[in-house]
């Protein structure tokens, strides 16, 4: 019987996202292929888990100019089930066929057997699909720890070419820990090229070793299509019986570094008609339930939970504000795709914010993330709050055309001094 990691495999596929419209291809130049590597992939049992890694694929492939098969491993560990629930080991999203290998995950070590485990899984999954004659350009590798550090390896195994793209806590984070830095720092010298996000993203890569000119800066874009005013605020309000005062919006995975709890402690110098929703799931949810109830905002707080992401756009429709509270960040998707709902942002100074948010009409991004400065950012924000009209029209410059391009750019770069 045929293992669940050895599934025999349907053609390379690699469709256009259903609001993206695919341009010619020149004759004379044919698609990249691309082997795109990263535990940062959504699944059916997670599908907004790296959904900021399947955008930009898809609309990459959009252009018509690559295409691409997803290698998307999952943490498995003998103890605990074989894969978590409803990830299949193979699926096809949006015209994409995407693998889910399993890699050996033990808990508490991940942080150090990550690498070694992710290319041992790699390597073989890939030396399967090279039997089975598929055939690879490049690798197409985002996060540098442990998913970079991997896919450097699986590049030298086989003989391709590595771009790798920096995302956050791989840059802001992880190198605080001495063998992860190490890892990271050889993975950054032995790639073919580097994306950052973000600028700042880009300044972290080069003081950890990065040639400036190895580096490219290609922020996130939005899809202007999927997000956009809907209309349904109001039915939205009566909904989740959010109220008819001001609404404040959080959204994000329920964890520390998300500063969800900043914005509950926010609330206690807001006045009481203000409102707070809180979308996500995760292991602070009693936690932060607890505070609120603590501080006696409880009856101001709601959090139902996560959203499928194509939802998202009625509830930055209802709010009147987001605000990303997160101590890290790269490039924070949400930031544009409320803005591309005509949503105004209270931004936290993470990396990327600052190139994100950068005129009256998108918002304000505040000197520090403390309880008081989201307070104080909320009362000037909801103010003076700039028309809805005019902070969807600054998030129209975000397309992704620009980042499409730049991808291309950087492959075809990389294959012609190879």
């Amino acid at each position: 019987m045929t293992s669940p990691d050895q599934t025999l495999l349907s053609p390379l596929q690699a469709g256009p996202p259903a609001t993206a419209r695919p341009g010619p291809r020149p004759a004379s130049r044919p698609a990249l292929r691309l082997l795109t590597f990263s535990t940062l992939f959504p699944n059916a049992a997670q599908p907004n888990h790296g959904v900021f890694v399947e955008n930009r694929l898809r609309h990459l492939i959009a252009s018509g100019e690559a295409r691409s098969l997803v290698l998307a491993p999952v943490p498995w560990f003998p103890l605990a089930r074989n894969r978590p629930a409803g990830v299949a080991a193979q699926e096809v999203r949006h015209g994409l066929t995407v693998l889910h290998p399993r890699f050996v995950a033990p808990p508490g070590l991940g942080m150090y057997s990550g690498p070694a485990a992710l290319f041992a899984s790699a390597r073989r999954a890939l030396a399967r699909l090279l039997a089975d004659g598929h055939r690879f350009d490049a690798i197409d590798a985002h996060y540098v720890y442990p998913d970079g550090v991997a896919a450097v390896r699986l590049g030298r195994a086989f003989g391709l070419p590595v771009v790798i793209t920096a995302r956050g806590s791989d840059i802001s984070q992880l190198p605080d820990h001495a063998m992860p830095r190490r890892l990271i720092e050889r993975a950054i010298r032995e790639a073919d090229a580097l994306i950052a996000v973000s600028v700042g993203l880009k300044d972290g890569l080069v003081a950890l070793g990065a040639p400036a000119g190895k580096v490219t800066v290609l922020r996130n874009g939005v899809d202007l299509e999927a997000f956009r005013p809907t209309g349904t605020g109001a039915a939205v309000r009566a909904e989740f019986a959010l109220g008819d005062g001001p609404l404040l919006l959080s959204v994000g995975h329920l964890i520390a570094r998300k500063g969800h709890h900043h914005v509950i402690r926010a609330l206690t110098r807001l006045p009481p008609d203000i409102a707070l929703l809180i979308l996500g799931e995760g292991p602070e949810r009693a936690a932060l339930a607890a505070l609120a109830a603590q501080l006696g905002v409880a009856g101001r707080v709601h959090m139902p939970g996560a959203r499928p992401h194509a939802e998202l756009p009625r509830f930055y429709d209802a709010a009147d504000a987001l605000v990303l509270a997160s101590a890290r960040e790269g490039w924070a998707n949400v930031l544009l795709e409320s803005m591309a709902c005509g949503t105004p942002v209270i931004a936290s100074p993470a990396w990327g914010s600052r190139e994100a948010v950068r005129a009256p009409a998108a918002g304000l991004v505040m000197p520090e993330t403390t309880p008081e400065a989201i307070a104080v950012a909320a009362r000037r924000l909801l103010a003076t709050p700039p028309g809805r009209a005019a902070t969807r029209a600054y998030a129209e410059g975000f397309s992704w055309d620009e980042t499409t391009a730049g991808q291309l750019a950087v492959f075809r770069g990389v294959l012609a001094c190879a």
